[in-house]
């Protein structure tokens, strides 16, 4: 079986991070995201420098490549 290439694109931040979690509830992946971008300060500083901001539910694709970078692909 072939799996799908993961593709860098506009992701809302729940689905991403269900990605990466796929086993948990969409609340505990997302905030299992969130431990992972504020317990890195160089993930979150980089993170922040390209236009995330708190709260935001859709993340650009250079905010999914600086995901990708730290955490790798789901």
């Amino acid at each position: 079986m072939d799996e799908e290439k993961f593709i860098i694109k506009i992701y809302g931040f729940g689905e991403l991070a269900s990605l990466y979690n796929p086993k948990v509830q969409p609340a505990s992946a997302r905030v299992m995201l969130r431990r992972w971008i504020h317990h890195n300060p160089k993930f979150k500083d980089e993170l922040y420098a390209v236009g995330y901001k708190k709260g935001q539910r859709l993340l650009l694709p250079i905010q999914v490549q600086v995901i990708v970078k730290y955490v790798g692909e789901p």
